[in-house]
């Protein structure tokens, strides 16, 4: 089996719950999905990055982890556009009493069970459909997969998070559309954070917005929080 990779390197977790710790990324090659706030569309094609075996993809990494890291974060692109590798390379990890961090949109429900098991931290992320995620015709089918997905690793006991990326065009209304029907499947102490992520450098969302989405959250989830990319403030990758 061969795997894509697209780079691989140690900085801070900017985002999320866990941000501020010190992190090796495994950026693999590909997404289905052309997100107008993506700031890594270098690595969205399939081919993009390097072709590697899985034995070199793991020696790679071993080369790479240093001291003290928290935890290793396999990204994207998608990591669930190479689930079977993801799966191998996250086994390993985990051989090594490493947390594993899985960064997906959780677009199909079986890649997703079939990497679970090797992953312990596992971001749930819900696109809204101002993110040019996907045309309106296929958006409810793919959320769908996220929130099966969501089930899933609760179900599991992994440790589990919601972030939504939020831009000047998030709609309130969809917005909390969305909020609405994940809580009507999860309760408040099934979910180990909720994060609201503005966007950086581009359709920014204004505070007054953010602050009336987070109102929108914090009913269902008071540990709510707006956390905006720490990485991109401290010019880290």
């Amino acid at each position: 089996m061969k795997v894509r990779l697209f780079e691989i390197f140690t900085s801070v977790e900017g985002e999320g719950i866990l941000y501020g710790t010190k992190t090796l990324f495994v950026r693999l090659a590909g997404c289905p999905f052309t997100c107008f706030y993506c700031d890594t569309k270098e690595s969205l094609p399939l081919d993009s990055g390097t072709e590697y075996s899985i034995d070199d993809a793991k020696q790679l990494i071993d080369s790479n982890l240093k001291n003290q890291t928290y935890k290793v974060n396999f990204t994207g692109g998608d990591p669930l556009i190479q689930h079977e590798a993801v799966a191998l390379l996250a086994k390993h990890i985990q051989e090594k009493k490493i947390p594993t961090y899985l960064e997906s949109s959780c677009f199909d429900i079986d890649r997703f069970n079939h990497v679970l098991p090797f992953i312990d931290i596992v971001k749930i992320e819900f696109k809204t459909k101002d993110s040019d995620f996907v045309d309106s015709k296929h958006y409810e089918k793919l959320i769908s997969h996220t929130m099966k997905c969501l089930e899933s690793s609760i179900k599991s006991k992994k440790t589990t998070y919601i972030k939504i990326v939020v831009s000047s065009k998030t709609q309130s209304n969809e917005f909390a559309n969305l909020v609405n029907e994940i809580f009507s499947i999860v309760s408040k102490d099934d979910i180990d954070g909720f994060i609201i992520q503005p966007t950086y450098g581009i359709s920014e969302p204004s505070l007054e917005l953010l602050l009336e989405l987070y109102d929108l959250v914090y009913p269902h989830y008071i540990d709510v929080k707006v956390v905006p990319q720490l990485h991109k403030f401290i010019g880290a990758p």
